[in-house]
């Protein structure tokens, strides 16, 4: 089932309408999507290791645009569905403390989240519910998203081919990674921040 799903995927990653949809993903990723747009960024990049950079960019300008979408949830419709997402996601009880953080550590946090796998939707939400600087936030985003998905660009296209052979020989290890970091990512927002 693994190596059918693998197979998809990079069938999918090389199609016409792939571009489209990373950027899709991306953009629901930082508003309201639970998986990282990773799932589509590593094997388009590996199929397509040319367009590494373009790829990830184009991962950016989405997450960018999904931020906004996320800060507006929080800001306008925070008590509606802002406050459902988190809750879905079990984040309910955190959402105060993390609003206090914000007034002395806001920059630091959308910094540092959006470098990480740790689920971008709670930053943007969070973001928009704290009433944090809008512009700065917009700034914030390009720069820590955009630079990590070219941080990831950058790994693949250095290192695709043993990372591709890697994922094919080791599909389930490959998978469990993958889950690992997603869910690793919600439990650290969770239980540590």
């Amino acid at each position: 089932m693994l190596r059918r799903l693998y197979d998809w995927m990079l069938t999918l990653s090389a199609g016409p309408r792939a571009k489209l949809a990373l950027f899709w993903v991306s953009f629901a990723e930082a508003s309201f999507f639970p998986l990282p747009p990773d799932i589509l960024l590593v094997p388009m990049t590996i199929a397509r290791p040319q367009d590494a950079y373009r790829l990830a960019l184009l991962t950016g300008i989405g997450s960018t645009l999904g931020g906004a979408l996320g800060y507006a949830i929080g800001s306008l419709l925070y008590d509606s569905v802002g406050l459902w997402i988190i809750h879905l996601y079990g984040y309910g009880d955190k959402m105060d403390a993390f609003r206090e953080t914000y007034a002395q550590y806001g920059l630091w946090i959308i910094l540092l989240k959006g470098l990480t796998p740790i689920p971008y939707k709670l930053v943007t939400i969070t973001s928009g519910f704290a009433g944090y600087n809008f512009f700065l936030f917009m700034l914030l985003t390009v720069i820590s998203r955009t630079l990590r998905f070219l941080a990831v660009a950058w790994i693949l296209k250095r290192y695709g081919e043993p990372v591709r052979e890697f994922i094919e020989r080791k599909l389930a290890l490959s998978a469990f990674l993958l889950l690992f970091f997603v869910v690793g990512g919600f439990v650290l927002v969770k239980y540590v921040v």
